[in-house]
């Protein structure tokens, strides 16, 4: 086999492995029949729209049935909460209700998975503490805006992450306080080019946990829609997507 064949071969290799996340992290059928509730909005500047324009899409092709709103009164309906199996927000700086963070929280609580990114759940409500309980971290900093830093994949086992390397990301690197409790898949190290007191620190980048029976998966990954150009970081975000969409078929253990 000639170089070039080879470069094409690698290639093609390579995206079929992306294309098939939810085979690779839960089973191809991980979506397919699921009713996912899809809610965007708060801060522009993390363009909801266009993230939204890269997720909604993928879902009903992968056979989800997709419910979209760009406000939260949708966690009031308890109707609608009672019959969805997957919450993904894209939701940053913002602020809800009692009545809505009571219907959110007690869905999760109950069994249904949520899945977020960056902002999306990481900085959704500043004041909202049991939000940021279910989530398990919030954001506080990103030291130098956007610089380019590195992922490292810490855990090559779990189905999220299995068979990715670290990758290379130019965006903003998340300094987060987070709960000990997450089981964390990637992190990042802070160089202290931005804050020299802050070199060597270890922060997580994506994690998985459990709120009650429910499925919890983020990751700080995805700034703006251009960030999801990178494969890594797209691949990431969809198998947790497909991890949290069987939260309520699953035991909590799994």
């Amino acid at each position: 086999m000639n170089y070039k064949l080879l470069v094409i071969s690698l290639f093609f290799g390579w995206m079929f492995f992306l294309t098939s996340s939810c085979a690779q992290a839960q089973g191809v059928e991980a979506l397919k029949g699921k009713k996912v509730l899809y809610v965007y909005g708060g801060w522009d500047g993390h363009q909801p729209k266009e993230c939204r324009d890269i997720f909604v899409p993928w879902l009903k092709a992968s056979g989800a049935e997709v419910f979209v709103y760009d406000n939260l009164s949708c966690y009031k309906d308890s109707t609608l909460m009672k019959k969805i199996d997957l919450i993904i927000q894209a939701w940053t700086q913002g602020t809800i209700s009692q009545e809505e963070e009571k219907g959110l929280l007690e869905t999760v609580k109950r069994g249904v998975g949520i899945a977020g990114w960056h902002g999306g759940i990481g900085d959704s409500f500043r004041t909202n503490v049991e939000f940021q309980f279910m989530v398990g971290g919030q954001w506080v900093a990103h030291p130098g805006g956007v610089i380019p830093y590195v992922v490292n994949v810490t855990d090559k086992k779990d189905p999220v992450t299995k068979g990715l390397k670290d990758f290379k990301m130019k965006s903003e690197q998340y300094y987060m306080h987070v709960d000990p409790n997450v089981k964390v898949l990637a992190t990042t190290t802070f160089s202290g080019e931005h804050g020299f007191w802050i070199k060597g620190a270890v922060v997580p980048v994506v994690w998985k946990k459990m709120y009650g029976k429910g499925r919890v998966f983020y990751s700080s990954l995805g700034h703006v829609a251009k960030d999801f150009e990178v494969p890594e970081a797209l691949e990431i975000m969809k198998r947790g997507i497909c991890w949290a969409a069987l939260s309520l078929e699953l035991s909590p253990k799994n």
